[in-house]
């Protein structure tokens, strides 16, 4: 099986889950997390799910699936403890071209999700291509421990030199490409940004840059 990493815009984009139970639960959470307009498919979920269609959150059909529900959708996830109806959801899913994930049956997903470290914009994906689950936990939480709040901020300080780079040399993108790996590379401005120290930051940039301000 062949699966390409890459990251996905779902913002106010219609998704399907599947099932109602806890790792229903964790996907709707983490597609509203997304921005995704999510419709939940199921005759029973959990508390936190049925809060959230209360709170007009999510669209919950309560009732089985049915195979027109799929219409629409830019994802799918199967993830009902029924390993046959899930079977089906892909099999509508597969004969109309849009991308599903099927629980715990890597060889009928067209996509995967990794385990995923979270840092502000930062996202660092694990995948093992379905084969252990457990391993990507693992190492999540490896990665977890190595790399911490910290860098949220630092991702969003780098995002604001870029443009301003761009505005100084507009036509030399080798020289703008250069400066920001150097700039990613400077341990004391990370640890300027850590401790919340902006201007100093800014600072150190205008001198390394040899700039009048940034």
């Amino acid at each position: 099986m062949g699966f390409y990493s890459m990251a996905v815009e779902l913002t106010d984009r219609p998704c399907l889950v599947v099932g109602g139970g806890q790792v229903g639960e964790r996907k709707v959470l983490n597609l509203l997390e997304a921005g995704a307009r999510v419709t939940l498919v199921s005759p029973e979920v959990t508390r936190v799910l049925a809060d959230l269609a209360l709170a007009r959150q999510l669209v919950w059909w309560r009732r089985e699936y049915q195979p027109g529900d799929i219409t629409g959708m830019t994802l799918v996830f199967a993830v009902t403890d029924d390993a046959g109806l899930n079977a089906r959801v892909a099999a509508d899913c597969h004969q109309a071209g849009i991308w599903v994930n099927v629980a715990d049956a890597p060889e009928k997903c067209t996509f995967m999700v990794p385990s995923v470290v979270r840092r502000g914009d930062l996202q660092i994906a694990i995948s093992t291509a379905g084969k252990s689950p457990a391993l990507a936990r693992q190492l999540r939480k490896q990665l977890e421990a190595e790399i911490g709040p910290e860098y949220g901020p630092w991702v969003d300080f780098l995002g604001e030199l870029r443009p301003f780079l761009k505005k100084v040399w507009p036509h030399d993108q080798k020289r703008r490409e250069e400066l920001l790996r150097r700039l990613a590379g400077d341990e004391i401005l990370f640890r300027l940004v850590a401790r919340g120290k902006e201007d100093l930051a800014k600072e150190r940039v205008k001198q390394c840059l040899s700039l009048p301000s940034v």
